[in-house]
């Protein structure tokens, strides 16, 4: 069932969730959620590791998941993504992480070593996409309290697969949880074909770790036909109960429930046939407060959206639930009727900010196009002053835009917002007059510049920004450390009658740099891409890809610093650290160091958290775009990191590695 949301003011919804799970207690302990904590903040207090000794870092364990071609076919796009949790003593003190093939591995924390397996069995086919960023663990209070009760699944992992199971094991041992579901997995693709009788479900896939509030398990999920089809598949967010599987509610971000506030913003024909507003990226909880914080994508198709005229609530929002009904405690829309794919892509970052003399409890946002919004925890209104600001509205024939879109006014921008010719870059006067000429031939302007039938630059791109690395929080500081990338983008409509059909519909069409694909359900295709030089470097100046504090007492960027080198990347070897776009975040520790991968580099690095300052880096055996982790375990502090490179970003060296890093053990 789909609840509705109710017609209460914010603030009284939200203290109704609190009724509802006060109860529920916080779990304590280092590095339990995908996000460090269960609102994202990506904070160690260990130490152990600081300034004075990163240096001194070596890889003490390395293990691998064996998930390489042949195992998946080599047309198949998959990618190791995931960060890690570490279960504590009570629950076996694994390390637990998933496989892109959602396997369910379990390593003693200190070595390395193998403690336990559990295989779905997902079966990788070509063309499929394959990745798991992260798992969550629960306990059952009601077995763990009763010390008659036993003791199997009183600690339970859960995980979301590719193809829309969710699995709970026993967390000490790996054994599937018999009382969950069917022998410990619910199979949710009959609730997915359910929600979308007439749009083939194979591209909804749930791959980024549930949110866990009181005994409620819930779900997001990634909609890959979001950017080729109008008709995409719903983004419903469902959730289930931790004990049995049962469903308890689902919400779609599509407001097609007529009780819903935002219903009457929208056309009964939109209602009846847009998809997507999903939420692919990871979710965080206010268990305190039991709510469910939501970022949701862009509704479908992304570039043309005469099919969904108005603002498209709840799309391109934070959306607050209520973890235990699923009802709208608040919902605040970051972009008004999206036709450019920014998708809110970070977990939402719960953290106390400064106001006015107090400290707000507030959910911080960061976004694709570099801009950072800070919301009242509990309303959803800015802490921080937002202004709307008019943009054009001229788009393609058919498309209806919104005159102003929504800025922060306090909290600078984290990347440039515009791109004229002026801005061409390149390695000579040769090339910097073909990136010129380049940005010249395209539409060009600033943020929100509406995509048309000439081709329109994007800067950002629709890559970032930020993306779902998200950002690190710096409680001690108030500081928001996270990576951005810096590289223009070009997006092209075309009429789809004046094209090929064996080639607008082809697999794989429509992709970046690949061949115009077909948006169906509309008059348009469209083609896509970074714009890049003669020489394959972008049209714009250094750094690509950069790190950076911001200080949300000053609303100063304290540092920035260029986040890769292009050594390993350009047709010569030039050890340049000119920033390189990546995937994956970056996490903050009370030893004064920020660790991040991110770059498709081959790097795992330490910056100082004062200055910026690199203090560390080694070579991994591929790309680390995955966000790393740290806990203690036999009296030293780890660091570790998925090896795995990227399906799209680094798809030339594809890695299995899970890599532990710590100081000399004579050290510790």
């Amino acid at each position: 069932m789909t609840l509705d949301p109710g017609t209460s003011s914010p603030f009284s919804r939200a203290v109704a969730c609190v009724a509802a799970l006060l109860a529920a207690p916080a779990t304590a302990g280092d590095w339990m959620h995908y996000g460090g904590d269960p609102g994202g903040q990506r904070w160690s207090s260990l130490q152990a590791i600081n300034r004075d000794n990163v240096h001194r870092l070596e890889l003490v364990w390395s293990f691998r998941t064996g998930e390489l071609p042949p195992a998946i076919p080599a047309q198949a796009f998959s990618s190791m993504h995931v960060t890690p949790i570490r279960l504590p003593a009570e629950a076996g003190g694994h390390l637990v992480l998933c496989s892109a093939l959602n396997q369910l591995i379990a390593l003693d924390p200190a070595t390395g070593t193998e403690a336990w397996r559990f295989d779905p069995g997902v079966e990788a086919q070509p063309f499929g996409a394959y990745k798991c960023r992260g798992i969550s663990y629960w306990q059952d209070r009601q077995l763990t309290e009763d010390q008659n009760a036993p003791g199997a699944c009183a600690h339970r992992v859960f995980m979301g697969t590719t193809d829309r199971r969710l699995v709970a094991v026993d967390a000490p041992t790996g054994e599937p949880c018999e009382d969950f579901g069917e022998n410990g997995i619910v199979d949710a693709d009959p609730l997915v074909r359910a929600a979308n009788p007439a749009t083939d479900p194979e591209g909804v896939n749930f791959w980024s770790p549930p949110a866990i509030v009181g005994d409620v398990v819930i779900l997001g999920s990634a909609v890959n036909g979001k950017q080729r089809r109008a008709d995409a598949a719903s983004g419903m967010v469902r959730a289930f109960d931790a004990r049995s599987g049962e469903l308890r509610w689902q919400f779609d971000p599509v407001p097609r429930n007529p009780a819903d506030p935002a219903h009457g913003e929208w056309t009964a024909e939109a209602l009846a046939t847009t998809g997507g507003a999903n939420a692919w990226s990871m979710l965080s909880a206010d268990p305190e407060r039991g709510l469910v914080f939501v970022p949701t994508s862009s509704t479908s198709p992304d570039f043309y959206g005469a099919s969904r005229p108005g603002d498209n609530r709840h799309a391109n929002s934070v959306v607050a639930l209520c973890a235990e009904t699923g009802e709208v405690a608040w919902s605040y829309q970051i972009l008004r009727h999206d036709v450019w794919n920014f998708d809110v892509p970070a977990q939402p970052i719960l953290a106390e900010v400064p106001h006015q003399g107090r400290m707000v409890p507030a959910v911080i946002q960061l976004t694709k196009q570099g801009l950072v919004f800070v919301l009242d925890r509990e309303t959803g209104e800015p802490v921080y002053p937002v202004e709307d600001r008019e943009v054009p509205t001229d788009g393609v024939p058919g498309e209806v835009l919104s005159p102003t879109q929504p800025f922060p006014a306090w909290l600078p921008p984290l990347v440039p917002l515009d791109i004229t010719p002026d801005d061409a870059w390149g390695l000579t006067f040769y090339d910097r007059q073909k990136c010129r000429e380049a940005i010249a031939s395209f539409r060009y302007g600033p943020l929100y510049t509406p995509p048309s039938l000439q081709g329109t630059l994007m800067y950002p791109a629709m890559g970032g920004g930020a993306n779902w690395g998200g950002g690190a929080w710096d409680p001690e500081r108030r500081w928001l450390i996270t990576s951005v990338a810096r590289i223009p983008y070009y997006l092209q409509l075309l009429k789809a009658d004046e094209l090929d059909p064996a080639v607008i519909d082809a697999p794989g069409a429509g992709r970046p740099l690949g061949p115009p694909g077909r948006i169906s359900g509309t008059p348009y295709a469209q083609t896509q891409g970074p714009l890049l030089s003669p020489f394959n470097m972008p049209c714009t100046a250094p750094p690509w890809g950069t790190l950076l504090a911001l200080d949300l007492n000053t609303a100063e960027i304290r540092w920035e610093v260029p986040l890769g080198s292009i050594d390993r990347l350009a047709p010569l070897p030039l050890p340049l650290e000119w920033g390189v776009p990546g995937a994956g975040g970056a996490i903050a520790t009370a030893g004064g160091l920020v660790f991040v991968g991110s770059a498709p580099d081959e790097r795992l690095r330490a910056f100082d958290i004062e200055t910026g300052r690199k203090l560390w880096e080694t070579d991994t055996p591929t790309a680390t775009m995955a966000t790393p982790m740290t806990y203690e375990a036999d009296g030293r502090q780890f660091v570790v990191v998925a090896a795995g490179g990227h399906q799209f970003l680094y798809p030339r060296k594809p890695g299995d590695w899970l890599l532990a890093y710590a100081l000399p053990a004579e050290e510790d």
